[in-house]
């Protein structure tokens, strides 16, 4: 943290050295003795200031921006960020209860900060895409230029998840070692599954949860989904789970009857029906762990027929975006195929 900050003490000189440093993010914060945040300088501010008469040798008092936008450590309004995208800030810090610095949420990498932790399901043996999958487990394989587990930590990480926990069997040491080269502020949990327990049991080897809302999804899908939209519809809607779907449309190339027993009302040409598909993506409470029996394989349409039959609120939630389950060697050439026109914006 420290290439962020600088002492009220220092040269505007010493300030403009830093930010050359910094050209993504073009914004430094300005501490005081106690390391207290009471400022923040860019290039607009010292410009500015030079602009009214101010000088080079003149304090750093005198160019800080006092004002400034941030979050207080433990608060999980994530709706200020909608505020902070509108007045296009480029960086918000994250401070304790001294002021001091703890975190940058830096908006040129991410949308948002969602209190939110992820289980990334990666220890399935990729059977179907065998020979691919021999040697290489399946969230390893490479669409376009970047593993398929990739686009999900990416993705996650963009809305400010950076709690991933990671459930793996089948050539778990790989996977490891990929994420141990990964992005620094991901924390990472690699979970080994014993035996595969399922498409959700693996859920209560984890006991290290740091937020109340879980997300629970497949390492090999590829989805632009927007997590903020589908946070912000779970707690709205005050559900105890919420499942994103796919619309699976069926058209029918006959005429269908309408009837009462065999007595033909009227006649439907040609109708088409639009089902929603899970899409292998679930946000929960975190209270309901406590349904996940320890050890045991446990799939997560057994999670979601005990949450219904504990009379619990659970919807569906249509994902509006893009969505492949990188499940055969035809998903897989598809994906090739499409990875270029995905807006992942």
């Amino acid at each position: 943290m420290k290439k962020y900050i600088i002492s009220i003490n220092s040269t505007v000189i010493e300030v403009l050295r830093k930010l050359n440093d910094l050209p993504s993010l073009q914004t430094i914060f300005v501490v005081d003795k106690s390391e207290k945040v009471i400022g923040t300088l860019t290039d607009g501010d010292i410009r500015r200031g030079l602009i009214k008469g101010l000088t080079l040798e003149d304090s750093l008092e005198k160019f800080i921006f006092k004002n400034f936008s941030f979050l207080s450590e433990g608060e999980d309004d994530f709706s200020k960020l909608k505020e902070f995208r509108e007045r296009k800030l480029k960086a918000v810090p994250l401070l304790n209860k001294k002021q001091q610095l703890l975190k940058i949420y830096n908006f040129t990498e991410i949308k948002s900060i969602l209190p939110i932790d992820a289980v990334i399901m990666a220890g399935g043996e990729g059977v179907r895409l065998r020979p691919l999958t021999e040697t290489t487990p399946k969230p390893l394989l490479k669409v376009g230029n970047k593993e398929i587990i990739a686009y999900n930590f990416d993705r996650l990480y963009q809305y400010g998840i950076t709690n991933q926990h990671i459930t793996l069997n089948y050539l778990a040491e790989q996977i490891i070692d990929y994420c141990s080269n990964y992005n620094p502020n991901i924390n990472f949990n690699t979970v080994l599954e014993p035996e595969l327990l399922g498409t959700a049991g693996a859920l209560s080897l984890i006991e290290d949860y740091k937020n109340d809302t879980i997300l629970l999804m497949n390492s090999d899908l590829l989805t632009n989904i927007d997590y903020e939209d589908f946070y912000k519809t779970f707690i709205e809607k005050g559900v105890d789970m919420l499942v994103a779907s796919i619309p699976y449309e069926v058209n029918l190339p006959y005429a269908v009857f309408e009837a009462d027993n065999r007595n033909v009302k009227s006649l439907k040409e040609k109708p088409s029906f639009t089902y929603y598909a899970n899409a292998g993506i679930y946000l929960f409470k975190k209270e309901l762990l406590n349904l996940i029996p320890k050890g045991k394989v446990y799939n997560a349409t057994d999670f979601m027929e005990d949450v219904i039959a504990k009379d619990m609120k659970l919807i569906h939630y249509p994902i509006r975006g893009y969505w492949l389950d990188i499940g055969k060697h035809k998903d897989f050439d598809k994906a090739q195929k499409d990875i270029a026109h995905i807006n992942w914006d």
